[in-house]
């Protein structure tokens, strides 16, 4: 169908959702292209999704840490790299859409790689506004911007109601990643 799909919000269960309907897609036998920004692969999703026929995670070559502890060389190299990461996805994803199927790309965390300055937001939507007929994008993180909500089929917000953080609790291995 080609629809836009934005999970968002300051609650958890973002990446778990778009991760949920790249598996159903790849249940379907369709093609599925998943871009994670921000982030590393030391998380349990990777391994798991690397292993299901039809799905592509690009790996994370490079790590740059938290946008907020970096200096302005370090911004600048993560931006380019981020930028490229985006361009590499989109080719993917475009790639495998033939004239009767597609498929589906995943942009998990797109939201803040745009929202810090590490991937354009013009680009993003451009490509969503060129994007093939019949290819499914799914872009998650917080705040998007009213432009990029404009472009979507769906929004979904996940709303954060409590978390173990509040207590002191750390990232659990398995739950947050």
């Amino acid at each position: 169908m080609g629809l836009v799909h934005i999970y968002c919000g300051d609650g958890k269960g973002k990446t778990s959702a778009a991760i949920g309907l790249a598996v159903r897609m790849a249940g379907r036998g369709n093609a599925v292209t998943i871009a994670r920004f921000l982030k590393t692969d030391d998380s349990g999703e990777v391994p798991a999704l690397s292993a299901i026929p039809k799905i592509h995670v690009i790996p994370c070559e490079k790590e740059f840490g938290f946008v907020f502890a970096m200096d302005e060389k370090t911004k600048r190299a993560a931006a380019e790299y981020n930028t490229e990461l985006f361009h590499k996805a989109v080719c993917e994803a475009v790639k495998m859409c033939g004239p009767a199927e597609c498929g589906m790309l995943v942009l998990d965390e797109i939201m803040a790689a745009m929202n810090y300055g590490m991937v354009p937001e013009d680009a993003v939507l451009e490509f969503l506004q060129n994007r093939p007929e019949n290819l499914e994008v799914v872009l998650t993180g917080r705040d998007p911007s009213e432009r990029i909500a404009a472009e979507a089929d769906y929004i979904s917000e996940m709303r954060k109601l409590r978390h173990p953080y509040e207590k002191g609790i750390s990232a659990g291995i398995g739950i947050e990643y």
